[in-house]
Order: structure tokens, then C-alpha cells, then sequence
């Protein structure tokens, strides 16, 4: 039987009678297959073909009946499967069947032919009457069928293979007219089957060829002579072409899908059909320099006016891209130009923007510009576009600019705290090879200036400190917000605070030390305990900075003393808070003194316990309550001794606690210094107040007299000048003047007379006067300074001493190079030189005789 939809070669002629002779194989002439195949015919389908002949064939002169068709179904059971590795091939069939149990007859012998055309063949199966015959056999037995080859393979008939080829020609070509197809589809792809199986597939593949290339030659005169090259006509109708084309090959490839799959697939020299059309298109159009130049530059202008702001046909550019990435002339022909036209474009919009417009603005459109690049991409370009892409863009709008942009507006955001800027800033240097870099370098120096003019400006010395805790706030929530706490970031602004606040060698670490004093300080109502301990903490920040850290010991051993003494400290916890503080800092010797003045606070608090306790056994008299605290000289600040003449009553107690304390602790030595002291005083005026006092000998005095000239109570206390006069000024010129002083000025000058006021008068019962705090003389910061230089020297003496130890023998210039390095505060070149000569001749260490530039350690 032949393919679906194909004629037979030689049609079979009008039926007539059939006889039982057996057909020859040489009169069948059904089609082939070149191809390895396997046919599977169900048993029913056997049955049914059987079934379904025109007429069952008896032997007339034989004792065998004719049965009906139901009979012969029921005698056949096996399924019939046929195979040929290279062709199909014509059978004989030999079947024997078990022989009826019938009553009317014992053994019948059946003629059975399979349905056909003359000769007794049909679907190239072919039997002869002798063969046809079913011998007798009992029931249940077993089928026998035999197969044999054709002689010769069937031939096909004349111009069988022309008249097909032009069916297959009137189909493309009416595909490729866009008209409709004569044939029906399945008949076009079996035509196109049989060719193949009878080895003409290189012939039609090259027919196929030939009239794809005629078609598509017609087309490239219309696209030469197109008048109006630059249009979006020429585009349109480039595209159509291209659209046209790819549905046209798909439906001939389909027909021809045979012939793709077997012939062009075993010759991979071939091209499969949708690469020949490819092929085929990109030589004979695009290839063609006035077509791909009028397409190219179409394209690019499109893309050009859309980037002016002008919407654009934007699946136009999308299939024309798409058609150039397919034909694989895409990078060739256009990524190249394109390319090129975006390095041009945006080199001339970065500089003309840079002079035209302030950097947020400038910032803003360059990442306007990367977004919609990058939707480009994603829209109509090839994905492979994208990178090229981007850093064309991002070199020419940035990598160009980055020193222009950093000079011209960064320390305006960075001043004005413009963090939404700052991270965008930050978003598209990180974009960039370098970028980082530059703008870190421009970061630590903007610190550098801007923390140089808090510290070495000695106007801003009063708010020193804050200014530069407000400046560390808003340095860490940049790096933090804006430059997603970027580690070089943070190091390198670590790293300019460090260089910046050294710049004015020991007054940073005094001006923090008196800060913190300002704000532990008893009266300071400015925060709550939290927000007292995280300001301490950010203090500790600005404190690591610092290299003199020995300044800012002595100044705030000095501050603390005062604020023990005197009973001014805000809170006894956030003290130890802060010194627990400087100890995980500086380390346990940085703040053993310190600890140090706690201890000897709570042990004057249980010796004046225990003095109580004596004075009421030994029933004593007075009405003087006195407090006494006993402070370790070497734990303490060195305070000068003042001999001031005191009321006879407090000499007296002075005396008795000194028995009792040093007969409870033999060896030890006291030194009473009364500057550091305060006493309350009951006072009568017109109205009673009791008033504390700072100095209670002043006001003793004029209990003698009435009117005092600044010189008779210099000599009657013996209190020095400047203490003296500051005293005075506190009780004669202060809030509440309890003493006159004539004549009235706020200075208290040579001559000047005090007498009591009697018509003082107060809201308050008791009143607190506070000696006035002179300013920090220059001589005291120098003594200070002096005394933090000679506890510096035995530091350098000992990084001296230690490194000639262990090196045995050094240079000059190395041995000052490590003594650098190992201590931690600035030492003027100077100053080491000296140290240096005094352990020369202390004998530590000595010049070598023949190189007086190199040291010899003396053991």
C-alpha cells in the first residue's frame, strides 16, 4: 500500500475474477523505504485487511467449503510482524491453520489470498495458491509463517520524481507569493518522503535552494532605490521583508522537514533549511553595503533620538536587533558603531554638563543615564551589549570626571550633610575602576581640614570638644549610611582624626579632660545617667586619638581631686564608670593613682568614724564639728603648702586629730592643707542666715572690728595674695556680697577697705558661696605641662635603655627611629638628644670610639 496522499505508480485496472494461480513477484511494484524501519500490525488490523477484500477466493474442485468471514477471523490468532533492515520487501506467506471439528466434513483444505490489484498482490505481499493451502491439524496447534524477500525492488514509475518537484515548487512558491497551496500539506510531506527514500535528497535539497535564492534576489532592488534612506519606512519595510522571510521558511521547512532531518543532518557540511535561508537573507540583503548601511544607520538614529527624548518605535528596534543578532552580524556590523556613537555622545554630554550644572544635579542624571542603558539592554540590545555598554557610559559621565566632581562639590555635601547625594556619590564611584580610591583620598582630607580648623583655632577652645563630638556623630552616620560602612572608610577617617587632633601637641587632651570634669561635675543637669554614660563613651572615641595621653591624666587626676574634695561629683557611679573606662583603655597602671584617690576617700570616711567615736569617749569639748580627709601624697595632685593663721578652737582640733591619728598609724607624717578646705559659718545680720563660707578667717575677723584694709587681713591670715584677693572678691563683689568693699569695683585692688554688710539680705536660710575659679594661669598650665614633661623623660629614658639592651649596638638614627615607635606620645628631636646625653652620662650606654654616630650599650 502506498503513503497517504501519493497516487500508485501503476493504479490496478477494473476488478475482474481471480484465479488461484500465484501472482509473481516481478508484476508488484509498490513503493520502498531506504530507511531502517520497523512495521507493527496488530492482529486486528491483520483481521480487518483480511476481512475487508473484495471477495473471498475458493477452490471449486477441492472437498473444501467456503467459509465466511467470521470463520476465517476466528482461525487466525497470531499477530503478524514484519521487518527489513534496508527496504520493504514483497512477502510469501505460508499459513497453516488447525482444520474445523465440524460434522459435516473431517478435513477441508482453504485457498486464502490477501486483498489486491491483478496479480494477487497487495501492499507487496504476495502468495501463491499452493502456498494458500491449510493442511489439517489438530486444535491448539501452533502457526507456521514464512517470509521471503522480493526478487527486485520496486521501481518508480517515469517523471514520478519531476512531476513531484513541481508540486513542491508550486508550494514554495506560493508560500514565498503568500497565496494559497494547490496541495494539501500531508501530501507535500510525503512527496517529499518518497524522493528521499529513492536517493534523490542531494537533487531536491539543491532545487530547494535555488528557488529560495531566486525569491529572496528579487527582493533587494526595492531596498536599493528606496528613496528615503534614513526613514522609519525603510525600516518598517526592512522588517517586513525579515518577517516575511522567517514565516516563509518555516512553513517550506516544515514540508521539507523529511529532508532536514535525514539527508542535511548526515551532512554536516550542509546548512539545515533555516540556516540556508538565513544564509541566504544576510548575503543577498543585509550583506549588501547600501542596504546594511541604510539599516545600521536608521537604527542608530532611532536610538539617537531617543536618548534626546523623543519616543521611538521601540519593537522596531527590538525585531531589527533581533534579526541582525540571528543573521550573527550583529557585533560586526552594529554593536561596533553603536559603541563608538555612545563614547562620542556622552564624552561631549560630560563635558558640557560638568560646566553647566552643580554636582547633585550632575550625579542624578548620570544614574538617569545608567538606568536607561540599562533598559535599554533589557528592551531591544543584545544581552552581550550590556557590559561594553555600561562602561562606555560610566567611563565618559564619571571615570573622566571623578577628580572634576570630587573638587567641585563634595565638601558642599559633606558640609551640608547631604546624605541621599552622598550615597548616590558613593553608588556610582563604586561603579567605577578607582573610584573608591579617589574618593576615600578626598574624604580623609576633607577631615583633616575641616577637624584642623576645630583644633588648632585657639578661639574655639571653649567648645573644642563638642565641636569635635559632633563631628565624629556626623563623619560615623555618613560612613555608615552613605558609604554602607565601608572599612577603608572607617580606617581612613581613624586615621585623619589621629592626624588632625595632634596637631596642637597636649591642648586636645586638656580641653577633654576639663570637659569631662564639666559634665561628672556635681550641678550638671544636662543629661540623665544614660545619656551621661553614651557621652562618655563617645569621649573615650576622641580620647583614643589623642597621643598625649599623660596630659590628659594629669589634668583630670588634678579636676578629680578637686571635685572628691570639695563633694562636687555628680554621681559616684558615673566616676568609676569612666575610670573603669580609661582602664580598659590605658591599662591598670594608667589609672592605679586614680584609684588610688577613691580608696583613700572611703578610708578618711571610717577614720573620721572612728574620730567621732573617740572624741565622745574622751568627751572633749567644742561646738566645732571638723572633717578631716587623709589623701596619700603620691596617689594625689602636688599642691603647694600655705601656712594661714587659724581660730585658736581649730588649731586645737587640728592637734587632737593629729595625736589620734598617728597613734593609730606610727611613721606617718601629716601635712594639713587648708586651701583645699571649706567650714560653715553662722552669721547675725539684720536678719539671721547662716551662710557657708570658703575662708572662715575673714569673716572671723570682723568680729574684732568693723573695717579692714585688703593689707591688715593679708597680715592678720597670712593667706597668699591671689587666694587672698579671690576670697575677697567672692564675699565683697559675688551674688551675695556679705562684705563692703570701698570703693565698689568687680576687681579687688591695693588699698581697698572691707567691712560687714550689715543689711544683707537673702531669700534662702542658708546660703552657699563658692570661692570664684580663677581662670587657668599660664604659669599653672606651665607647671602642669612641666610636670607631665619629667614623668615623660623617665618614659623615654626607659624605651632608651630597653632598646640598647636587647640591640647592644646601634646607630644614631636607628635608635631614634625605634624610640619613635615604641612610645606614644610626640618627643621633639631635640629633646630625645638630650635624654640620650644624660644616659651617656649616667653610664647606660656610651659612643663608640671609632663611630661617634653609633651607641654601645654599657651593662
Amino acid at each position: 500500500m502506498f503513503p497517504t496522499g501519493l497516487p500508485s505508480p501503476n493504479p490496478p485496472p477494473p476488478a475482474q475474477e481471480p484465479r488461484p494461480a500465484a501472482s509473481d513477484v516481478h508484476n508488484d511494484c509498490s513503493l520502498t523505504s531506504s530507511k531502517k524501519r520497523k512495521i507493527y500490525s496488530s492482529e486486528k488490523e491483520d483481521i480487518d485487511s483480511i476481512s475487508s477484500s473484495p471477495k473471498a477466493i475458493c477452490n471449486s474442485s477441492s472437498t473444501t467449503s467456503c467459509s465466511s468471514s467470521s470463520q476465517q477471523q476466528q482461525h487466525i490468532q497470531k499477530k503478524l510482524r514484519f521487518e527489513d533492515p534496508l527496504d520493504l520487501i514483497g512477502l510469501d506467506v505460508k499459513m497453516a491453520e488447525e482444520s474445523c471439528n465440524s460434522a459435516e466434513s473431517c478435513s477441508k483444505a482453504r485457498n486464502v489470498f490477501l486483498p489486491g490489484g491483478v496479480g494477487h498482490h497487495a501492499n507487496g505481499l504476495t502468495k501463491s495458491a499452493g502456498s494458500a493451502t491449510f493442511s489439517n491439524s489438530k486444535p491448539g496447534a501452533a502457526k507456521k509463517l514464512v517470509i521471503k524477500n522480493f526478487k527486485e525492488k520496486p521501481k518508480l514509475p517515469e517523471n514520478y520524481t519531476n512531476e513531484t518537484w513541481q508540486k513542491l515548487k508550486e508550494a514554495v512558491e506560493a508560500i514565498q507569493n503568500s497565496t494559497s497551496i494547490k496541495y494539501n500539506l500531508e501530501e507535500l510531506y510525503q512527496a517529499v518522503e518518497n524522493l528521499c527514500s529513492h536517493k534523490i535528497s542531494a537533487k531536491l535539497y539543491k532545487q530547494l535552494r535555488v528557488v529560495c535564492e531566486d525569491h529572496i534576489k528579487a527582493q533587494i532592488d526595492q531596498f536599493r532605490e528606496y528613496p528615503f534612506p534614513y526613514s522609519v519606512l525603510f525600516l518598517k519595510k526592512i522588517d517586513k521583508c525579515w518577517q516575511d522571510h522567517c514565516r516563509q521558511m518555516i512553513m517550506i521547512r516544515s514540508i521539507f522537514l523529511f529532508l532536514d532531518r535525514t539527508y542535511v543532518l548526515q551532512n554536516s557540511m550542509l546548512p539545515s533549511i533555516w540556516d540556508m535561508g538565513l544564509e541566504l537573507f544576510r548575503f543577498y540583503i543585509i550583506s549588501d553595503l547600501k542596504v546594511q548601511s541604510k539599516t545600521i544607520d536608521g537604527i542608530l538614529l532611532l536610538i539617537e533620538r531617543e536618548r534626546s527624548g523623543e519616543a521611538v518605535d521601540r519593537s522596531l528596534l527590538r525585531s531589527l536587533l533581533s534579526m541582525l543578532s540571528d543573521l550573527q552580524i550583529y557585533q560586526d556590523s552594529f554593536e561596533q558603531r553603536f559603541l563608538e556613537e555612545t563614547n562620542r555622545l556622552y564624552a561631549a554630554e560630560g563635558q558640557r554638563l560638568m560646566q553647566e550644572r552643580e554636582v547633585p544635579e550632575y550625579l542624578h542624571h548620570v544614574n538617569k543615564r545608567l538606568e536607561e542603558e540599562a533598559d535599554r539592554v533589557i528592551t531591544y540590545l543584545d544581552q552581550s551589549t550590556q557590559k561594553p555598554l555600561i562602561a562606555t557610559v560610566e567611563k565618559q559621565l564619571l571615570g573622566e570626571h571623578l577628580t572634576a566632581i570630587l573638587q567641585k562639590g563634595l565638601n558642599n555635601l559633606l558640609d551640608e550633610n547631604r546624605i541621599q547625594d552622598l550615597s548616590l556619590l558613593f553608588q556610582l564611584f563604586s561603579r567605577v575602576r578607582g573610584g573608591v580610591q579617589v574618593l576615600l583620598q578626598h574624604w580623609i582630607e576633607y577631615i583633616k581640614a575641616f577637624g584642623s580648623t576645630i583644633v588648632i583655632n585657639p578661639e574655639k577652645d571653649k567648645t573644642m570638644v563638642q565641636e569635635l563630638l559632633d563631628f565624629k556623630d556626623k563623619v560615623d552616620h555618613i560612613i555608615d549610611v552613605c558609604f554602607m560602612r565601608n572599612e577603608k572608610f572607617v580606617n581612613g577617617m581613624k586615621e585623619a582624626f589621629e592626624t588632625f587632633i595632634n596637631k596642637r601637641p597636649n591642648k586636645p587632651a586638656e580641653l577633654i579632660a576639663k570637659y569631662v570634669d564639666s559634665k561628672l561635675r556635681a550641678g550638671n543637669k544636662e543629661a540623665t545617667d544614660e545619656e551621661l554614660e553614651k557621652m562618655l563613651d563617645k569621649i573615650m572615641i576622641i580620647f583614643r586619638f589623642i597621643y598625649g595621653k599623660d596630659v590628659f591624666e594629669a589634668f583630670y587626676k588634678k579636676d578629680l581631686a578637686k571635685r572628691l574634695l570639695v563633694g562636687k561629683s555628680a554621681s559616684v557611679d558615673a566616676e568609676k564608670s569612666m575610670l573603669s573606662k580609661l582602664k580598659h583603655e590605658c591599662g591598670a597602671a594608667f589609672t592605679s593613682k586614680l584609684e588610688g584617690m577613691f580608696k583613700d576617700m572611703e578610708l578618711s570616711k571610717d577614720i573620721m568614724v572612728q574620730f567621732k567615736q573617740h572624741m565622745q569617749c574622751q568627751n572633749i569639748p567644742g561646738n566645732i564639728e571638723l572633717t578631716v580627709n587623709i589623701l596619700t601624697m603620691g596617689y594625689w595632685p602636688t599642691y603647694v603648702p600655705m601656712e594661714v593663721h587659724l581660730p585658736a578652737e581649730m588649731v586645737r582640733l587640728q592637734e587632737i586629730f593629729k595625736t589620734f591619728y598617728l597613734g593609730k598609724h606610727s611613721g606617718r607624717k601629716l601635712q594639713w592643707q587648708s586651701t583645699l578646705g571649706h567650714c560653715v559659718l553662722k552669721a547675725e545680720f539684720k536678719e539671721v542666715t547662716r551662710v557657708l563660707f570658703q575662708k572662715e578667717q575673714l569673716e572671723l575677723m570682723f568680729n574684732e572690728g568693723e573695717e579692714f584694709s585688703l593689707e591688715d587681713i593679708k597680715l592678720a591670715t597670712g593667706i597668699e595674695d591671689g587666694e587672698l584677693r579671690r576670697t575677697l572678691q567672692s564675699l565683697a563683689c559675688g551674688k551675695a556680697r556679705v562684705l563692703t568693699k570701698i570703693p565698689k569695683s568687680k576687681d579687688v585692688e591695693d588699698g581697698d577697705k572691707f567691712s560687714c554688710n550689715d543689711d544683707f539680705k537673702h531669700k534662702l536660710f542658708r546660703i552657699k558661696i563658692n570661692q570664684i575659679q580663677m581662670k587657668e594661669t599660664v604659669e599653672e598650665q606651665a607647671s602642669t605641662t612641666e610636670r607631665v614633661f619629667q614623668d615623660r623623660q623617665y618614659q623615654i629614658d626607659a624605651a632608651i635603655v630597653r632598646i640598647m639592651k636587647m640591640r647592644k649596638t646601634l646607630s644614631h638614627n636607628l635608635l631614634v627611629s625605634e624610640v619613635y615607635n615604641q612610645l606614644k606620645f610626640p618627643v621633639k628631636p631635640a629633646d630625645l638628644k638630650k635624654r640620650i646625653e644624660s644616659l651617656i652620662d649616667r653610664d647606660y650606654m656610651e659612643r663608640d670610639k671609632e663611630n661617634p654616630n653609633q651607641y654601645n650599650y654599657v651593662a
